[in-house]
């Protein structure tokens, strides 16, 4: 069975940074898309980054880019995103999700939450003003 298990949020002021971490069952990391989204309350969720573990092309949308940064660490099968210059509005339960796709249907899908079959249990990023 597939399993994504977060970690690494909290509580942080505007201007910190904090460092997820998405680790991926050995048998299904390989050569698959995954995965970060995010969801505040009473908004729809977004796709906020995405890597290709089978050759690390990334995508990230437009509000993080320059400002977040996602990773791979390939012997333990885990994904992380780097999350620095935080703002008030990247607040919201942040998702580890993935699918099993070729590297441009991981890009194009980057930001479709109907294309990841998969999904972690969430962790809260909570950053104060």
């Amino acid at each position: 069975q597939v399993q994504l298990v977060e970690s690494g949020g909290g509580s942080v002021q505007a201007g910190g940074s904090l460092r997820l971490s998405c680790a991926v069952s050995a048998y299904t990391y390989s050569n698959n898309c995954v995965g970060w989204f995010r969801q505040a309350p009473g908004k729809e969720r977004e796709g906020v980054a995405t890597i290709y573990t089978g050759g690390g092309i990334t995508y990230y949308a437009d509000s993080v880019k320059g400002r977040f940064t996602i990773s791979q660490d390939n012997a333990k099968t885990t994904v992380y995103l780097q999350m620095n210059s935080l703002k008030p509005e990247d607040t919201a339960m942040y998702y580890c999700a993935a699918f099993s796709a070729a590297w441009y249907v991981c890009h194009t899908s980057a930001e479709d939450v109907s294309a990841f079959a998969y999904w972690g249990q969430g962790t809260q990023v909570t950053v104060s003003s």
